[in-house]
């Protein structure tokens, strides 16, 4: 399978949340710093290049993230500052860009094949990177070569402040001498599988087969097996903000049990939850929607610090469920909606979160993937949940 060749920039921000907090505290500068709750139990969620000359990495324990290196600066997180310079970057892009994708909230991919019949793709990546350090004083990297996967282990190469562009007659070269873990897909798990099968390189891993590839790592084996050949023809998705997801019930007699409507929420909270973590968003606002059986329709939302965690979406829906709701009253129907979407993933909300909780999460999430969302759920939801024949439906 031959590598098409096209022309894609991969922009990520260097060491994004730290950046953007020595915007605001330029003591910042040059030190040690340590994004994450302060508590032994805490998590790191991103650290300076500074710090991870230590060892240190996102994730990390935060107990043993200063044992590592005690002199850092650990500040508490602030995904809605975070959230304001994503969309100053992403706004910027927007307006240069023929079409870009929005992979997270510090990186983007564009497409700008075609663009040398008019004006250098380097020499447009650069500007466009110039442009946002100056507009906005944010570091920045880019990689530019035929596919994403190649352009994002380039921006990798290219970190931090840097600049990598691998043409296509490049991409062997450049891809050989590199460790396997550098391909993106490949984590802690794959990469100590190949270890095992004495494979340490790109090259090594693109001299075997397809075939030996796919017995070794299952499914994703052909998927690995081409990056590892610099072959990905994975498009760019065009980049649309989700402004809000929603989910509401509308039952078939008007109830008043409480207790029923609560296991209801649970259910409806925890569906919401789940797919804000499998779409890598965090929400800021919760609304609540009542609708009575005389019609009358009311709401009441709340803003929360970003998250994307049951317990903290649940605890919140409960309590405006108890403001907004008369006693006395049945109701018709129960509505759920999260706004203020951003794009993260689920551990970049856990400034105070443990470890455990992360470690929790992942479990729960990797079991919902692979046997489907309702194969864990909390017992009150599982009595709300439509495919359990709630006496509500």
């Amino acid at each position: 399978m031959p590598i098409e060749e096209r022309t894609i920039v991969h922009f990520d921000l260097d060491s994004f949340f730290v950046e953007v907090e020595r915007l605001q505290n330029s003591l910042l500068k040059g030190v040690p710093v340590i994004i994450g709750g302060h508590s032994d139990r805490a998590v790191v969620a991103s650290c300076s290049y500074e710090s991870r000359k230590y060892g240190i990495h996102s994730a990390m324990p935060m107990k043993r993230a200063l044992s590592l290196c005690p002199q850092a600066i650990v500040v508490n997180g602030n995904m809605e500052l975070y959230s304001k310079y994503s969309h100053m970057v992403t706004e910027i892009i927007s307006e240069a860009s023929p079409l870009y994708e929005k992979a997270s909230i510090d990186e983007h991919y564009i497409d700008i094949t075609g663009m040398d019949r008019f004006y250098g793709s380097f020499k447009w990546a650069h500007e466009l990177r110039m442009r946002i350090i100056n507009e906005i004083g944010l570091p920045i990297s880019f990689g530019l070569s035929v596919n994403k996967t190649v352009a994002k282990i380039a921006t990798g190469v290219a970190k931090p402040n840097g600049e990598k562009h691998v043409t296509l007659s490049m991409v062997r070269s450049f891809l050989n001498p590199l460790p396997v873990n550098k391909i993106p897909m490949i984590g802690k798990k794959t990469t100590e599988v190949l270890h095992n099968n004495k494979i340490y390189t790109i090259e090594e891993l693109s001299n075997l087969s397809r075939l030996e590839v796919e017995n070794m790592l299952g499914k994703y084996g052909m998927m690995i097996w081409e990056k590892a050949n610099g072959i990905d023809n994975s498009p760019i998705v065009p980049y649309h903000e989700r402004k809000s997801i929603s989910t509401e019930e509308t039952f078939d007699i008007d109830i008043d049990d409480l207790k029923l409507i609560d296991n209801l929420m649970v259910y409806m909270t925890e569906k919401l939850a789940y797919q804000l973590r499998r779409e890598e968003k965090l929400t800021s606002c919760i609304t609540v929607k009542i609708r009575y059986s005389n019609f009358t329709t009311q709401t009441i939302q709340k803003q929360i610090s970003y998250s994307s965690f049951d317990e903290v979406l649940l605890r919140t829906s409960r309590d405006l469920f108890k403001k907004l709701y008369k006693k006395g009253l049945k109701i018709r129907l129960i509505g759920i909606r999260l706004s203020n979407l951003m794009q993260g993933s689920p551990q970049i909300d856990l400034f105070n979160d443990t470890s455990e909780m992360i470690n929790l999460y992942q479990a729960l999430d990797k079991m919902k993937k692979k046997y489907g969302r309702n194969a864990i759920q909390r017992a009150g939801g599982m009595k709300s949940d439509p495919d359990h024949k709630s006496p509500i439906d």
